[in-house]
């Protein structure tokens, strides 16, 4: 039986992300997150997303500055050691974005229920919180068993994940490091929480390289709905294990987004970059720099 490549491009993977969908970025903070599909939802200009995340960080922070984002379900905006995530919060204070809360531990509960298809997950811990008194969306019930007071959380329900990866093939096999940290964890979870997955990776291998270590596949090929070759694809996050953050990056970044018109100007600046001019601009020594370690054999 013959197996269908699910190898494309940048632009045609993200074509098929429509105005308006609930899409969740892997990766965890400044670290992991898939930005060369993320710079491509920017190019295509998408817009009234809703976007269904656990912390978010400059992923969030640039699609919400380009206009792209109407609602965003998190427990957490921000650029960590870099500071403020402006665009979201200038958004936020102007009435023009949406903003849910979740708890962090929660907001990762809410993939795992769509990951069971349960159509809600249940909580102990929200008595007293304000979480609760504000979300609409949270629901108080009395356990069946207990009688005890529960909360009902609903599920993420992510109409498109996308992630970025270390190794896969063209079939959509997707491999992680056997030391896998949060933001790994955190991808594996998403992917397994919709049926529409787009994975970018930093190398294309092929299937026989990935038979010779099976259990380092996390992601199977029906899973995966595309999959890109994006070399440095997180970057100016880290892939850890990889690559590390390019702190020079999130200072420009963070200059650039230190007022409407400045990031305006600079929006204006990148979007029309290819993934290859973004990686020319960086320039190929500042990237060797960040590397630190080997692809998985």
């Amino acid at each position: 039986m013959s197996r269908t490549t699910k190898l494309t491009t940048l632009e045609t993977a993200v074509r098929t992300v429509r105005d308006g969908q609930r899409i969740a970025l892997g990766g965890f903070a400044i670290y992991q997150r898939p930005m060369a599909l993320m710079r491509e939802l920017v190019r295509q200009q998408r817009r009234g997303l809703t976007i269904v995340g656990i912390v978010n960080a400059i992923e969030a922070d640039w699609l919400i500055g380009a206009g792209a984002v109407a609602r965003i379900e998190t427990s957490y905006v921000g650029l960590e050691k870099f500071g403020l995530a402006r665009n979201f919060r200038r958004a936020v204070e102007a009435g023009r974005l949406e903003v849910v809360d979740y708890p962090e531990l929660l907001a990762w509960d809410r993939f795992r229920a769509s990951q069971e298809g349960l159509p809600f997950w249940p909580c102990t811990f929200l008595g007293g919180s304000g979480v609760a008194k504000y979300n609409a969306d949270i629901v108080p019930f009395t356990c069946p068993v207990t009688a005890a007071r529960l909360w009902a959380v609903p599920p993420a329900r992510p109409d498109v994940v996308m992630v970025h990866a270390p190794i896969g093939d063209e079939y959509g096999n997707v491999a992680f490091h056997r030391r896998k940290m949060l933001p790994q964890s955190v991808d594996i979870t998403l992917t397994r929480a919709c049926d529409t997955v787009i994975v970018s990776v930093e190398k294309i291998v092929t299937p026989r390289e990935l038979q010779k270590q099976p259990h380092l596949v996390e992601i199977p090929a029906f899973r995966t709905t595309h999959i890109v070759e994006a070399p440095f694809g997180a970057h100016p996050t880290s892939l850890p294990g990889i690559y590390d953050c390019d702190d020079a990056a999130f200072d420009e970044y963070v200059a650039a987004s230190a007022t409407p018109g400045q990031f305006a100007a600079w929006l204006a600046d990148t979007r029309a970059l290819t993934p290859m001019d973004w990686l020319e601009r960086v320039g190929l020594t500042r990237l060797l720099a960040l590397r630190n370690t080997e692809l998985p054999a």
